[in-house]
Formats: structure tokens, C-alpha cells, sequence
């Protein structure tokens, strides 16, 4: 079955980077697009970033445009997301999806990402 395995989930400092992965098995990773969303305390899951199979296409929120990136590695099944310039309001969970036909079908357990001074 598929299976997603976010890492890369810490406390950083406002102004500060992570690197979020996501390794994926279960399915052929590069045949299927594959997203970021976060959830924050109380609220719904929001869409953060996605990419087609190829890595070519990317589409982001407003939100966090222009400070993070997605990307990724189809040799070895992995999902990226760069995240610079943090700031409080990107605190969140966040998890990484596998998308067919423009929806997300699956999504794993989700890092925790704590932007705090």
C-alpha cells in the first residue's frame, strides 16, 4: 500500500531555513505528482506546494511564494520541501501527498515545524 514519511520537522527560529523530505514507497513515485499541506492547531489543512511527475511544474500558495520550494529526487523517491525565511505563522504539521488527477489520495503522518525566537 502507499506510504508517505515525512522528516526533516524541528524548531527554528524566525528568519531561519529547513528542509522537509518525504520518501515515498508502495507506488511508482514517478508517475504521480506530489504535494506539501500544513495544518495548524484548529485549523483545516491548508495546500502549501505541488509538483507534476516530471519535476518541472510547480505551483505554490501565496503564502508561502517565493520562500519555499518543492522538489524532488524520482531515483530515490523523494519529495522536498526547501523552506526559507520562516516566520511564526508557518508553524504548523506538515504533511506530503501523492495526487492523481489534481487531488490528494493519500498523505503521511506529518513533521512538526515550530517557527519560534
Amino acid at each position: 500500500q502507499v506510504q508517505l514519511v515525512e522528516s526533516g520537522g524541528g524548531l527554528v527560529q524566525p528568519g531561519g531555513s529547513l528542509r522537509l523530505s518525504c520518501t515515498g514507497s508502495g507506488f511508482i513515485f514517478n508517475n504521480y505528482g506530489m504535494g506539501w499541506y500544513r495544518q495548524s492547531p484548529g485549523k483545516e489543512r491548508d495546500f502549501v506546494a505541488v509538483i507534476d511527475s516530471t519535476g518541472r511544474i510547480t505551483n505554490y500558495s501565496d503564502s508561502v511564494k517565493g520562500r519555499f520550494s518543492i522538489s524532488r529526487d524520482n531515483m530515490k523517491k523523494t519529495l522536498y520541501l526547501q523552506m526559507n525565511n520562516l516566520k511564526s505563522d508557518d508553524t504548523a504539521v506538515y504533511y506530503c501527498s501523492v495526487r492523481r488527477g489534481g487531488t490528494s489520495v493519500a498523505f503521511g503522518q506529518g513533521t512538526q515545524v515550530t517557527v519560534s525566537a
